[in-house]
């Protein structure tokens, strides 16, 4: 399985090395893999400043951006000494998903890097518009990171859903376990797999504007037992041992919040289809997972 080539850092505009960069610069040393960092600034204060005095704004935002751009250079030459290749660009735009797609595709990027912000005191992930537009819009994977004491993560488990059977869902599992695959094998981590079973959502699928519709429990029993079947198919077909793959029962979002907390898990890997509203996109389920995660995110998309 190809390492990886290009990746691609959105720093923070705080100017510090965040468990993100970290995380991006650990994945680039064991993959051999060029560097690339941005960072976005814009400040609404001098835009304002602009519409009366278009010199002051231009004097105040060029120093500002110096001051960033020679942070940047500092933190790159510095993992440029240690063998990385580097490179760095700063832009003022508000339009930043619109940056990060053509950067995307100009740098040929194979996994774009993010911190989110974790309010401990709510037990929750702050997920900004842009990391929701970036989920939604960017085309290559968007790796999320949280606060991490291991820069280079140790165990990567690939979260799939075998609840829905179309086409697309079945490859979007394939894209899953392929890059957790590849993620473990290149940090030379453990790859497990997880899915949670969710009998009550059977039951929930019966209703309709007349109420409920009856569902046996033999019925729930036998779809558990074939999603079980097809559960350890996929996990024999990519070569997952047994004590590496997880079938749970149970509600997803404790049931995965759980698992992650109590085996340490570095990185989810997860999916999203695309070209749908946001809530289609990632499902009640997934979100809540994004925004309540015990650990770092990988999403991929179909």
């Amino acid at each position: 399985m190809a390492n990886f080539q290009h990746l691609l850092l959105i720093a923070s505009p705080q100017m510090h090395r965040t468990s993100a960069f970290e995380r991006a610069v650990a994945l680039a040393k064991v993959s051999n893999a060029a560097l690339h960092i941005v960072a976005f600034d814009y400040m609404e204060t001098l835009a304002i400043v602009g519409v009366f005095n278009q010199g002051a704004m231009a004097e105040l935002r060029e120093g500002y951006l110096q001051m960033h751009r020679h942070w940047l250079e500092q933190e790159a030459e510095y993992e440029r000494k240690n063998g990385l290749e580097v490179t760095t660009q700063l832009f003022w735009t508000q339009h930043v998903v619109d940056e990060i797609r053509q950067y995307v595709d100009t740098q040929q990027a194979e996994m774009v890097i993010k911190d989110v912000h974790q309010e401990s005191t709510l037990k929750r992930i702050f997920f900004t518009p842009l990391d929701w537009q970036l989920l939604r819009d960017c085309p290559v994977p968007v790796h999320v990171v949280i606060d991490s004491a291991n820069p280079l993560p140790h165990k990567i488990v690939a979260a799939v859903n075998l609840f829905r059977s179309a086409d697309a869902d079945l490859q979007l599992n394939d894209i899953i376990i392929e890059t957790a695959s590849r993620l473990a094998t290149q940090c030379d981590g453990v790859l497990q797999m997880l899915y949670v079973f969710d009998g009550a959502a059977v039951y929930a699928s019966g209703f309709t504007i007349m109420g409920a519709m009856p569902i046996e429990a033999d019925f729930v029993d036998a779809l558990g037992d074939a999603h079980l079947e097809a559960f350890v198919a996929l996990a024999e077909y990519y070569g997952i041992a047994k004590e590496n793959a997880y079938y749970l029962k149970g509600t997803p979002l404790p049931a995965i919040k759980k698992f992650a907390a109590d085996n340490a898990v570095d990185v989810l890997v997860m999916g999203t289809r695309p070209h749908h509203n946001l809530d289609l996109v990632l499902g009640d389920t997934a979100e809540n997972i994004l925004q309540h995660a015990p650990c770092s995110v990988l999403v991929v998309k179909a």
